[in-house]
């Protein structure tokens, strides 16, 4: 049993449990479970009373609901690594910084060139954009005695901003019609935030009250909800911190994520063939995230060590960091999320879902062969 919950605990039992629930959803999307399948998750929730009830179906309260509580788990990693780790320092910070601009601009090139030709699937030039934390973190952690601590850090500061990067396109590209009503209560309520943070006020309830009613304000907004438990975890008192990231880290681990995985990632295979993984929305994902990623960060990183702006970690070398650049490729959680925002009518769901999973599998698999193939540190 302490063995169970010691894998449960560790990288690699987070993105075990997130292959597991993306495998189920595969299952039930192509069997005789699919019409119980995507009936379940076009469901609608309701929830409140009379005028103040609100009813959405189920994988929305999932994408819009519980993944706010994801992004509220992301804004207090990227407040703490900005804060005291490892980007608070300017020297230390570069290398991963860097590496995440260039494995933003690497995929994003790549998808939008192979869609240069049709404008509609061109809004989905973010979708291999992005870096899924827990899943590379948990590939990487299979091969740890081929990597040095430096290049764990490298990563996950690299794996941050590039979700930080994901949430500022998401405000910017997936903005639907604003309320300015709702965005004045939204304001309002971060005012208060403010205002708690000003005056000293550590007790954790007075922020996520108002955290809530700030998430339903952006919800009607028009602004994703998701972005609101940013903003949120953004405000929490230093002190509180640690203990809201440990309350939450297991519950967004081993719950959301995989349920997540579970609503987003059952792709139907009536009718696929390899002429789908040809598909431009399809061959831009799987080739932004394999080649895209791995040639945007090591570039950015090479020039950012070579122009003496950034230095590599203790003890790795360029082959170990080229390794951990080609595992950035698993996109997963994040790119499967940008994903439904960027076809919401599901016009190329398939095609976003198995390039999606292709191109972080491919990355996966290719990380691992290349680091466990290099001398043991």
């Amino acid at each position: 049993m302490s063995n169970l919950k010691t894998f449960l605990k560790s990288d690699t039992g987070a993105g075990t449990l997130l292959v597991i629930a993306a495998a189920i959803a595969m299952v039930l999307a192509n069997s005789a479970l699919a019409p119980l399948y995507t009936g379940t998750l076009e469901t609608p929730v309701k929830f409140g009373f009379g005028e103040f009830a609100l009813q959405k179906p189920l994988l929305l309260w999932i994408n819009d609901g519980l993944m706010a509580v994801f992004f509220l788990l992301v804004g207090l990693e990227i407040k703490r690594e900005l804060l005291n780790g490892e980007l608070s320092d300017r020297r230390r910070a570069a290398l991963p910084v860097m590496g995440a601009i260039g494995g933003m601009v690497g995929p994003a090139i790549i998808y939008a060139w192979l869609n240069r030709y049709s404008p509609e699937t061109l809004a989905g030039w973010p979708i291999p954009a992005a870096t899924d934390i827990a899943f590379a973190l948990g590939v990487l952690s299979l091969v740890r005695s081929r990597v040095v601590p430096g290049l764990r850090a490298f990563l996950l500061g690299l794996a941050i901003i590039d979700d930080l990067g994901a949430i500022i396109l998401i405000a910017v590209l997936f903005t639907a019609e604003i309320s300015s009503q709702a965005l004045t209560l939204a304001g309002v309520c971060i005012a208060v935030l403010a205002l708690f943070n000003r005056f000293g006020v550590t007790r954790l309830w007075p922020y996520l009250v108002v955290g809530a009613l700030l998430w339903l304000s952006v919800l009607k907004s028009g602004v994703h909800a998701t972005l609101a438990g940013v903003v949120i975890g953004a405000m929490i008192p230093r002190a509180a911190m640690p203990k809201l990231e440990h309350a939450l880290h297991p519950w967004v681990t081993f719950g959301i994520m995989p349920i997540f995985a579970l609503a987003n990632a059952g792709a139907s295979l009536d009718g696929v063939g390899l002429h789908t993984f040809a598909e431009p929305v399809a061959l831009g994902i799987i080739l932004g995230l394999f080649f895209g990623k791995q040639l945007g960060v090591f570039a950015a990183c090479w020039l950012a060590v070579r122009s003496g702006i950034a230095q590599l970690p203790a003890g790795s070398d360029w082959r170990s960091l080229h390794g951990v650049a080609i595992i950035t490729g698993i996109g997963f959680t994040m790119s499967l999320f940008v994903g439904a925002l960027a076809f919401p009518g599901g016009e190329h769901d398939t095609e976003v879902r198995l390039g999606v999973l292709a191109g972080s599998a491919l990355s996966a698999i290719v990380g691992c062969v290349w680091l466990m193939t290099g001398k043991k540190r």
